[in-house]
This record gives structure tokens, C-alpha cells and sequence, in this order.
């Protein structure tokens, strides 16, 4: 029998470059949690000690309440959000990439659910985008294209950045490996990647981290705004705040 899967914590970094029409690229150092929501809701049913705290302040934490509809319950939610899409077949584990609370504040630009099957392959993605304007959209991307590695394009339908157009596509690419976790971004002229090498969440490792970086969250934000900054000045040209999409949740199929 196997052994139970655990939490993982993934030291990296996320890279930015846009070419057009004024260069600015960055890479910075951040540290993430990769979750198996499924088996983590499994230790918590049995009662089983867990190094990371849950929904409880901590120098390190994750709440439920930053996903989906910031209810109690984020794996519920998932869960809820595939069969309403009518996503079936997912009889693996659901795993969650995303930043943890340091220090009891969080901002997650985005979140990456991975739903594999029990034979490792990957059956469909949900990628949650929170922009600064405290507004967030889901894409669901499913069907039998979807795989490891593969690039799979969709429209873009969420205002992120007011430095990019609501208009064109993005194309995701998703990898891992042992010991390694990957997602790319492009849009236009701008490409993006969260990398990082991952090993078993420990407290001591955990601990690690967060000295590495103990305003990781707070420097989240303040880069962005550092950015913009940036862009500003190089007069790259300024997008007031649209509406918000009628539909929260975008859903694209692909095919193989």
C-alpha cells in the first residue's frame, strides 16, 4: 500500500518579461504550498496532526476562505464547481497550488487546482486570478486535450493588470516532475512562469522558508504596485477598470 500523500512546499521563483511597447521583465524568489486537498480532507477526518495550520492564524497558514466562493469548505467547492461542469472521471487527487498566509495576510494573484488521475496524467485544471481590484475569475479547462506540458490556449475575459486590454488569449502550459512544479503563462507580449522544486512540508522546512522571506505576502503586493510604477514611467499605456464579466467562471474545452 502506498503511503498517505502529504503537503508539499515548493522554494522558486515567478518571472515576468513583456517586450511591447516597453520592455520589463523581474524574477523574483517566492516559496508556495502544493496541496493534496483530497487526502488533507482525509488526515483531517481521522484526526491526524498536520504541519501546516489550517484556517487559524499562524507565522505560516492557508485558509479555505481565500478560494472560490470564500466559504468554509475550498475542496467543496472544487468539487461542486467540476460537476456542475459536468467533469467526471476524476478519480485521483486534487492538488492545489497556491501561496500560503504569512503572517496572517495573503494576496494570491493566482491559485492552480490540478486534478490528476489515478494514474498520474492531468484530466482538467481550475485557475483562480485575483487582481488588486479585489475582483477574482476562475478558468475551468478541461476535455482530453488536456495533459501535462501541453499548451492550451483560451480567451482572455478578466481584467488583471490596467497596463493590458481585456482582449486576446492566454496559452498555459502546466509541467511536473518528480521533485519539480511548473506553470507557464503567455499573453501577447508577455510571458510568466511560477516554478519551484518541491519536497514534504515540514515544520522545520516550512520554518526555513519563512525566515527566507517573512513579508513574502506583504512583498507580493508591493512589487505589483513597484511595477506599475515601473510601466508608468516608461509611459506604457494605462487601462481604466471595466466592469467585472457577467459569468465569474470561464470554461473551455479542448479536444485532442
Amino acid at each position: 500500500m502506498s503511503a498517505p500523500l502529504q503537503p508539499l512546499l515548493a522554494r522558486g521563483s515567478t518571472w515576468h518579461c513583456r517586450t511591447e511597447p516597453a520592455r520589463n521583465a523581474f524574477k523574483y524568489d517566492v516559496y508556495f504550498l502544493i496541496l493534496p486537498m483530497r487526502a488533507m480532507r482525509l488526515q483531517q477526518a481521522q484526526n491526524k496532526t498536520s504541519p501546516l495550520s489550517r484556517n487559524k492564524w499562524s507565522w505560516l497558514s492557508f485558509y479555505d476562505a481565500d478560494h472560490g466562493t470564500r466559504g468554509s469548505d475550498a475542496l467543496a467547492w472544487v468539487e461542486s464547481l467540476l460537476a456542475t461542469a459536468a467533469i467526471d472521471h476524476l478519480d485521483g487527487e486534487i492538488w492545489l497550488q497556491t501561496f500560503p498566509r504569512v503572517l496572517g495576510y495573503v494576496f494570491k494573484p493566482i491559485s492552480i487546482w490540478y486534478l490528476v488521475r489515478s494514474d498520474e496524467s492531468l484530466a482538467a485544471v481550475v485557475v483562480e486570478v485575483n487582481n488588486t481590484f479585489g475582483q477574482r475569475h476562475v478558468y475551468v479547462l478541461s476535455g482530453q486535450g488536456v495533459a501535462w506540458n501541453k499548451v492550451l490556449q483560451l480567451d482572455k475575459a478578466f481584467h488583471v493588470s490596467p497596463f493590458f486590454h481585456v482582449s486576446g488569449s492566454y496559452q498555459f502550459r502546466f509541467t511536473k516532475s518528480d521533485g519539480a512544479i511548473a506553470a507557464y503563462i503567455t499573453h501577447g507580449t508577455l510571458q510568466t512562469h511560477w516554478i519551484g522544486k518541491t519536497a514534504p512540508l515540514t515544520k522545520p522546512r516550512a520554518m526555513r522558508a519563512f525566515l527566507s522571506s517573512p513579508l513574502m505576502t506583504f512583498g507580493i503586493v508591493a512589487r505589483i504596485h513597484w511595477q506599475a510604477v515601473r510601466l508608468w514611467w516608461k509611459k506604457t499605456p494605462f487601462y481604466s477598470l471595466p466592469e467585472a464579466p457577467a459569468q465569474w467562471i470561464t470554461h473551455a474545452q479542448f479536444s485532442t
